[in-house]
C-alpha cells in the first residue's frame, strides 16, 4: 500500500458503476504503516477521517521543495 503525506492528492474510485471518484487533499497523516489514515478535505470542503482499503485509493505527490527534477 502506497502511503500519503500532507498535501499530496487522493483519488478514492467509486463502489458503485457509473459514479465519479472522490477526490481530496491530505491536512493531517494519522497512525503509521499498515494502521495509516488521513484527514481528508474532500472537493466539496467537507474534512473526514478516511481509513483506506487495498486498492481504494490512489495518492498523487504534491510537489515539495527538494523534489523537484530540472
Amino acid at each position: 500500500m502506497e502511503y500519503g503525506q500532507v498535501g499530496d492528492r487522493i483519488v478514492m474510485e467509486s463502489e458503485h458503476v457509473g459514479e465519479p471518484a472522490r477526490e481530496g487533499e491530505i491536512v493531517e497523516v494519522l497512525g503509521s504503516g499498515d494502521g495509516t489514515h488521513y484527514t481528508v478535505r474532500w472537493e466539496d470542503g467537507h474534512k473526514s477521517t478516511f481509513f483506506p482499503t487495498l486498492g481504494s485509493i490512489r495518492i498523487f505527490p504534491a510537489t515539495r521543495a527538494g523534489n523537484r527534477k530540472e
